[in-house]
């Protein structure tokens, strides 16, 4: 079974096999064959979702699982596999000077895959690629002319033919590759046209090099590509014609290269006694598939099978998001649909061929594990991994970091709001210590828009956020800006969630946090907050005319310390307002962000305990003088409560249990005081105090009766 993931089990199960063995035919992490499920036709596996779920994780564990080690720690195949992140920088261009007619991504990246899956493979013969050698040395060809660098050439074409030379790259590096660059080179310097000998060499030596049939392949297959007229080498040269045409011509060589790899693939599982040999099918898994090469893999892949070029290659790619147009009609399934079978059923349309499986947030049980784990012998505050669940909403890498932190700095741990400020050093060559919500903020969120996220991570909607990049942005991003900034956060899975720019609570309190931090003086803090404060204030003459402008007013102003017009607008509209919609209101204030205390003049009050908790439970009463005129009762009754609230869902600290008593106090007090929506505030009083507790969301009861829901985790 998987070691190192959680909540992923219906990808990884052995008993009954869950998806990655139904599809692979092989147990991870043993060498015993499962019965495949899609024996003729497979999906294309895309696993989908925001930044932080753990989808590279997922393509690691299906390395690990299918790789074992012997005992000084060489690895060894149990079935051939690739892994490749399309992001990495080794594809976002060439690696010299080379011209970019005669390279690309996907060039790059099948020569990367191949080299992979030429690695030796337990109990079964090393794989490799004749066809797609003749078509990566016919593309690369034309850089190669008339250069005087013929040591550089050397190399890349020795790179190449080692994929067709068994054994070379683990016992004494390839001496058949080398011979044939030679030959090539010197073919290709003589008076004809470079291209067309380098290829013509290349083919000899690919059929003249062995005597078994499969490695003579390509001097057949290249016959087969259009207007060939059945020879190989034109095959070749209109191939790498193709290829130096760019757009859509490029892609159709680049079709007919991922073909070639899937061809030579083919041959490896064909023939007689194959099959006993190799247990598993041909891994290859497109990490980050949304960039670099994974779109024109993905698009090769799925367009020949729906063309009805069926092949046996197990392909898992990762994206980020769901919305890709290039997967609109892919079948979606939740993971644990998947668990024990797919139902996946193909359409006409090619992208139906993909099989879109969203991972989900961890469960507050996995997040107890997985931080029981990282922090081992350390011993955390009991309610620290409920607290975490319910700031990082199950992201595993908030787990991760926020669990490394505990360990690394036990004494912060009764603060979640400590641990994220705390210095963390992850990588190596890191000098400094990086606070960890910054390492959070640098995976999470696009970094090169980090700067704008953390201004409008305290807007609303779009008026509020041009509102904030008027004030506090260049004046060049403005209203387009922050369509453009919406749109970039929804392709990066990032959920729309009404009443906040940034939809992901998780990463709206980083963003906020480091707003907060970004001035030593928290300047930029109170102007944030002062703009948006001045947005929402009702025109002269008019006092909360709109309720929804004055909420948001409201929060604002908790956000800077100032509770007066909070307890007062609460207070007011307690007899008022529909009980339902004053439960939602008091929610909604008390969400409003709570950092360290500061002075006047911004500096951080060294020492100072949580007001919120001594307000909360009523240690500040007596120097507290209510307005004159208002009912004192009611007003210090609902200033306990603001307070109560504002603590036990602040997502940076742990719920104080003695709070959550109180707020239970509270309000069962206030039933009493409003026998019309009694009902409701009493099952209130029941329920919230219960999610809090919990490390759950505040859930007001759905009706006016009792609340049974669950006990208390």
């Amino acid at each position: 079974m998987h070691g190192r993931l959680y909540g992923r089990g219906a990808l990884f199960d052995v008993e009954p096999a869950g998806l990655v063995p139904r599809l692979v035919g092989l147990r991870p992490y043993e060498h015993f064959a499962v019965k495949v499920e899609h024996p003729d036709e497979m999906p294309v596996l895309v696993l989908a979702g925001g930044r932080g779920l753990g989808k590279s994780a997922v393509l690691g564990e299906v390395w690990e699982a299918y790789t074992e080690r012997n005992r000084k720690g060489e690895a060894r195949k149990r079935t051939p596999v690739a892994l490749v992140d399309c992001a990495d920088e080794q594809f976002a261009g060439p690696p010299h000077e080379e011209n970019p007619e005669s390279w690309s991504p996907v060039w790059q990246a099948l020569l990367v895959l191949a080299e992979q899956l030429t690695e030796p493979v337990k109990a079964a013969g090393q794989l490799t690629f004749p066809r797609l050698t003749a078509g990566l040395v016919a593309v690369r060809a034309s850089d190669w002319s008339g250069r005087t660098d013929s040591e550089r050439i050397r190399r890349e074409l020795v790179r190449i033919l080692l994929l067709n030379e068994r054994g070379s790259r683990f016992s004494m590096a390839g001496r058949w590759a080398a011979r044939v660059a030679g030959r090539v080179i010197g073919a290709a310097s003589g008076q004809g046209p470079f291209v067309a000998a380098a290829i013509e060499a290349t083919l000899e030596a690919l059929s003249e090099g062995f005597t078994h049939h499969k490695e003579q392949k390509p001097s057949q297959w290249y016959r087969g590509y259009p207007n060939a007229g059945g020879n190989a080498k034109r095959g070749l040269l209109l191939l790498a014609g193709n290829f130096r045409a760019g757009g859509t011509s490029r892609e159709h060589a680049e079709r007919w290269l991922v073909r070639a790899l899937i061809a030579d693939l083919a041959e490896a599982y064909a023939g007689l006694g194959s099959h006993l040999r190799r247990l598993g099918r041909p891994v290859v898994l497109l990490d980050n598939a949304g960039s670099g090469p994974g779109p024109g893999l993905l698009d090769a892949v799925l367009r020949d099978r729906a063309e009805g070029t069926a092949d046996q290659v197990v392909c898992v790619a990762t994206v980020r998001g769901t919305g890709h147009p290039a997967l609109a009609d892919a079948v979606r399934r939740a993971l644990p649909e998947v668990a024990r079978a797919t139902e996946w059923e193909p359409g006409s349309a090619p992208s139906s061929r993909a099989l879109l499986v969203t991972l989900p947030p961890l469960s507050p049980d996995d997040t107890l594990h997985m931080m029981g784990a990282v922090c081992d012998d350390i011993e955390i505050p009991p309610r620290l991994p409920q607290a975490t669940h319910r700031l990082t909403g199950g992201n595993p890498l908030g787990i991760v970091l926020v669990s490394t932190a505990a360990r690394r700095h036990p004494g912060r741990a009764a603060s979640l709001g400590r641990l994220l400020t705390a210095g963390i050093r992850l990588e190596e060559g890191q000098t400094d210590d990086q606070p960890v919500y910054g390492e959070l903020l640098r995976r999470l969120v696009p970094v090169d828009r980090l700067e704008e996220l953390t201004v409008l991570a305290a807007a609303h909607d779009h008026d509020s956020a041009v509102a904030l990049a008027a004030a506090h942005l260049p004046d060049d991003f403005g209203s387009s800006g922050v369509r453009s900034l919406r749109v970039r956060l929804a392709e990066e899975g990032l959920p729309a969630v009404p009443g906040h720019f940034v939809g992901d609570p998780f990463v709206r309190t980083l963003l906020l946090l480091r707003l907060y931090h970004r001035d030593a003086d928290h300047s930029g803090w109170r102007e944030v907050h002062e703009t948006l404060i001045r947005h929402y204030a009702e025109p002269d003459g008019e006092h909360d005319a709109d309720p929804a402008r004055a909420r948001y007013r409201l929060s604002h102003e908790l956000a800077l310390g100032h509770t007066a017009n909070a307890v007062a607008h609460l207070r007011d509209t307690f007899l008022t307002l529909d009980t339902r919609a004053w439960l939602d209101t008091l929610c909604f204030l008390a969400s409003a962000p709570c950092f360290p205390a500061h002075d006047d003049e911004g500096r951080d009050a060294a020492g100072h305990d949580d007001h919120r908790t001594a307000v909360a439970l009523g240690r500040t009463d007596a120097a507290h003088e209510p307005p004159e005129g208002a009912d004192a009762f009611l007003h210090l009754r609902v200033r306990r409560l603001l307070h109560a609230v504002w603590q036990v869902t602040d997502p940076l600290v742990l719920p104080d249990p003695k709070v959550c008593g109180r707020l239970e106090f509270e309000l069962l007090q206030l039933s009493d005081l409003r026998p019309a929506g009694g009902a409701l505030l009493f099952a209130t009083s029941r329920a919230w105090p219960r999610d809090a507790r919990a490390g759950r969301p505040l859930r007001t009861p759905a009706d006016d009766g009792s609340d049974d829901g669950d006990g208390e985790a």
